[in-house]
């Protein structure tokens, strides 16, 4: 999957297998989000296409008034199997038709491949956030330090924010209660959720001031970024970090594109390492501004006509024409590698880094009216040259290496943008910021781009 929930350092964090986040495509029903899709941030076809939730006894009656034979031999054999583990396994409560057959669909969909996956009500529900790209809470990134529960930054214009709350405030309790000595991140972004307009109140500490205070905070949806950094780096190259591709990824990266428009830059640098993908709409409409109207940036093939499409450019603008450098790592998937692929084969960037993780599957989500959800492989897809990239992902024309130490440091050093000065950064995660190669190399790039787009290079400390 994509991700897996974890919440660490923050309430919009996921944890994330690898670089395996699924890739998501629309569909004609009905949409999560908006779109059928995705993931910064998160591993399911249901053969009979019915509510899941059902005793057995149900779903087999269902499924008796369906012509296929082999379905109904199948539910059949089913269940048997259901009746005679629930009147003869030794612990009865262990066996109920509702648990087991859930447990028999988690098996039967993600025995399929990595991606395809059972979504019970609350996967459906964090899988929802994840691909809006927004959740209901108060708007505050927390870690936990020497044990103490730590605000790493309120999120901009969220309830938090304007309640004042600062980067470095101390959270002492939620609700009048403290925490344990082994709480986790978990379970304090559990407390401080919850549904839009409710309340929560916060006894915090500002540590600097000695000052103990509390806040009652209106919970709403809160939006997270996609876009996390946006800056121009030395000889007028842009440079924006995207983490993900959900609902608003490319309208936030056409505000960055503007941006540094207006500050002259006539270079870009799009870095995707660690990006796990998303939405396959988001990755199209990223990699618009870059082409003419009409232009193919990637194609799906799959088994049902629905699956199998061409994307292409839409926009009347012609494509920008800056010399673009996209930094790319082992953890850059999905929708991310779609993004990438286009740029890399119409010769529009010059691909910097390390083979990227090569998902090269399309994922499609099928609600249930249960609530629950399947989420299902149901194509391939494909970069302008026709190249399915499954399994083998993007090899970059600028590879450039990275110990093991250094893709560990640089991993923090991009989650943790917000901590500038070197000194405190030490203090914080016990070791001095290092020098980004790879971003050093895509720099070397661009300004040597008539020789580097035409010939491959490895760049690799010995």
């Amino acid at each position: 999957m994509a991700g897996k929930r974890r919440k660490s350092g923050g309430e919009e964090i996921v944890e994330r297998r690898g670089g395996d986040e699924a890739i998501y495509k629309a569909r004609g029903m009905r949409t999560v989000g908006g779109m059928l899709k995705r993931i910064p941030l998160i591993v399911a076809g249901v053969a009979t296409g019915i509510a899941l939730t059902l005793g057995a006894a149900r779903i087999s009656n269902a499924w008796s008034f369906l012509p296929n034979r082999e379905l109904n031999r199948a539910a059949s054999q089913v269940k048997d199997v259901l009746r005679l583990v629930n009147e003869h396994y030794v612990e009865p409560e262990a066996v109920s038709y509702e648990g087991l057959a859930k447990s028999a669909l988690h098996g039967m969909v993600e025995s399929l491949d990595p991606y395809s996956e059972f979504l019970e009500v609350a996967e459906m529900d964090f899988l929802e956030e994840q691909l809006s790209g927004n959740f209901s809470g108060v708007g505050i990134q927390v870690e936990i330090r020497d044990g103490r529960v730590l605000v790493i930054a309120p999120i901009a214009n969220s309830p938090a924010e304007r309640a004042g709350i600062e980067r470095g405030d101390e959270i002492l309790g939620v609700e009048g209660k403290g925490f344990d000595q082994d709480v986790t991140v978990d379970e304090i972004v559990d407390r401080l959720r919850g549904r839009p307009r409710s309340k929560v109140t916060m006894d915090l500490l500002r540590p600097r001031e000695g000052k103990r205070f509390q806040v009652t905070l209106q919970r709403e949806r809160i939006e997270l970024e996609s876009v996390r950094a946006v800056e121009v780096l030395s000889e007028k190259t842009g440079y924006i970090l995207l983490s993900d591709f959900s609902d608003h990824t490319a309208r936030d990266f056409e505000r960055a594109l503007e941006r540094l428009e207006k500050e002259g830059v006539d270079s870009l640098i799009i870095d995707l390492r660690n990006n796990p993908g998303g939405l396959l709409e988001a990755a199209v409409a990223v990699a618009e501004p870059f082409f003419k109207q009409g232009e193919e940036i990637v194609s799906t093939r799959g088994r049902k006509a629905e699956d199998t499409a061409v994307y292409r450019a839409r926009r009347k603008a012609p494509g920008r024409r800056w010399r673009t450098a996209v930094l790319i790592n082992g953890n850059t998937a999905s929708a991310a590698e779609v993004l990438t692929g286009a740029l890399k084969d119409t010769g529009r960037a010059i691909v910097v880094g390390e083979r990227s993780f090569g998902k090269g599957s399309v994922q499609t989500i099928f609600p249930l009216e249960s609530g629950e959800g399947v989420r299902l492989t149901t194509a391939r897809y494909f970069t302008p040259s026709g190249v399915s990239i499954h399994g083998t992902g993007i090899l970059p024309q600028v590879e450039v290496t990275l110990t093991d130490d250094e893709k560990s440091k640089l991993t923090v050093q991009l989650a943790r943008a917000d901590v500038a000065d070197p000194h405190e950064f030490k203090e914080r995660f016990g070791f001095e910021p290092i020098e980004d190669r790879q971003l050093q190399a895509a720099l070397q790039a661009l300004r040597g781009t008539e020789s580097v787009a035409v010939r491959s290079r490895v760049i690799s400390r010995r």
